[in-house]
């Protein structure tokens, strides 16, 4: 189930709102609300493929076992050890086999020249991010950083619907207290008008602005898929559509997960801010997939020895969690190549940063040109990697690559509306570029959680917009309304969130 469809939007999600607060009116003490949302997150998990629910919950019951064996401090550090061992390894295992065993499969026939089968395996939904909100705990647990907690509070904290399929990968301190709180047992007028406007944002950037510039990035990408060789401008404007059909399309689900959140009480962990406002790859990914790059760095980078031990193992550690956060993304080599392209990136960002340091050139001294510079610079290294990220092979992506840099001319014919692609693409760019994101405009009542502390604002800012904050009004609500309706009627396809399939 789909949040951009009419049965989420008008069947389910009234019926379970409903129901949580005729539960929570009528006992205080929540258990049976907790009992409801879990109930109804597990429906919502279960639409698409039911056979999936034994998968989680078996996960959920193994998991929270564990938890409580590592909380407990009465036993030896090599028995939790052992225990913290084992549970990652069976979360690992049930990722790998699932998301990976046709790919490693099929890499073994291509590398030796074999036949083996390839198994069949249909990927279960958010697999991958149940599975690294649960080896946090685990580790957290480990650490001593959890405490006991019931188990219906657990399941929630797992299956619940706003971030349960594509994230944000949400940390127990900052889900399990708030299902506590009593000020989430009644219905509030600001929670609502918060969360309804910030859902109507999303669904809009989904809809209106993601799968209208989808258009144009199939019909490129598809193309040089089959064999056809794009020209300069097919290569631009197709790379560029897919470019900003990502960022919204991430953007609108984040935005509705946190707006789903706040409707129940709940503030979401930001998963996404600006990405393409930053001025290197590093702050990119404090902007881009902020949870993802957050888990990857506390247990996986930190793990590896972080730079704590020279700059070289710095770059190396680098590079290995991020291709394994490409891998993460999808079981292909393409994806694998757009990881290590990143790790590339980020070692050549902390040199570059590394020697500024060291000849005493102050970030501070930086002008207006040498931001926006920094900026174009950051997006275009990124449109590069999005190349890889969204091309079935590696040729396909060649191809793509090398018209974008015009080894194959410069020919500006397209097999599609090159103004409307244009028109499209530039306005996707004017907002993503300059115009205040979800969490600025709706800053005056803090919508959500911020998994760390939020970047330094942009420069380069349309100063009249980016100071435009949101406050309830009746002009706000007939806004909205206007904006919720036209999502709604342009719903007559049903596109899935990118981030479904990873």
């Amino acid at each position: 189930m789909l949040f951009n469809t009419y049965i989420f939007l008008f069947a389910f999600l009234p019926v379970t709102l409903v129901g949580y607060f005729v539960l929570t009116a009528r006992d205080k003490t929540r258990p049976a609300a907790i009992a409801w949302l879990v109930i109804a997150s597990l429906f919502y998990y279960g639409y698409w493929e039911p056979k999936y629910l034994a998968l989680i919950g078996v996960s959920i019951l193994v998991n929270y076992a564990f938890g409580l064996v590592l909380s407990d401090e009465t036993r030896s550090g090599v028995q939790r050890r052992s225990v913290l061992v084992t549970g990652t390894a069976i979360n690992l295992g049930l990722l790998g086999y699932f998301k990976y065993a046709a790919f490693t499969v099929n890499s073994v026939n291509a590398v030796f020249g074999l036949e083996l089968p390839a198994p069949h395996i249909v990927l279960p939904l958010a697999i991958s991010f149940f599975t690294f909100q649960q080896i946090a705990y685990l580790v957290d647990a480990y650490r001593g950083l959890t405490r006991e907690y019931r188990f219906i509070d657990y399941c929630l904290f797992v299956t619940f619907f706003p971030q349960l399929i594509a994230g944000p990968i949400v940390h127990h301190k900052e889900m399990l207290p708030q299902f506590e709180e009593k000020s989430a047992l009644r219905p509030r007028a600001d929670n609502f008008a918060v969360g309804m406007t910030i859902l109507v944002i999303g669904l809009f950037k989904k809809v209106v602005i993601a799968d209208t510039v989808a258009v144009f990035a199939n019909l490129m990408f598809d193309g040089a898929a089959a064999g056809h060789e794009p020209t300069f401008a097919e290569a631009w404007l197709g790379s560029l559509a897919y470019t900003f059909q990502l960022y919204f399309d991430f953007s609108g689900y984040s935005d509705m997960a946190i707006g789903l959140g706040r409707l129940f009480g709940i503030k979401i962990t930001v998963n996404f801010n600006s990405p393409y406002k930053a001025r290197n790859i590093t702050e990119f990914w404090r902007r881009w997939h902020m949870t993802l790059s957050r888990f990857l760095r506390d247990y996986l980078y930190i793990s590896l020895g972080g730079n704590r031990k020279g700059p070289t193992r710095r770059y190396i550690n680098l590079m290995v969690t991020m291709v394994l956060g490409g891998l993460w993304h999808g079981a292909g080599w393409t994806f694998v190549a757009w990881g290590t392209l990143h790790g590339i990136y980020l070692c050549v960002n902390h040199l570059f940063h590394a020697i500024r340091k060291k000849i005493g050139w102050a970030a501070s001294s930086d002008g207006p040109v040498m931001h926006l510079s920094a900026r174009t610079l950051t997006f275009l290294v990124v449109i590069v990697g999005w190349v890889f990220f969204r091309a079935t092979s590696f040729d396909a992506a060649w191809v793509v690559l090398e018209s974008m840099a015009g080894l194959n001319g410069f020919s500006l014919h397209t097999q599609f509306d090159a103004a409307q692609a244009a028109a499209l693409v530039g306005g996707a760019w004017l907002i993503a570029w300059f115009f205040p994101n979800t969490q600025e405009f709706m800053g005056r009542y803090e919508p959500a959680l911020f998994p760390e502390k939020d970047p330094p604002p942009a420069p380069l800012a349309i100063r009249p917009i980016q100071s435009f904050r949101w406050r309830p009004s009746v002009p706000a609500a007939i806004v909205c309304a206007g904006v919720g309706v036209l999502s709604v009627l342009m719903m007559s396809r049903v596109e899935e969130f990118l981030y479904f399939q990873f």
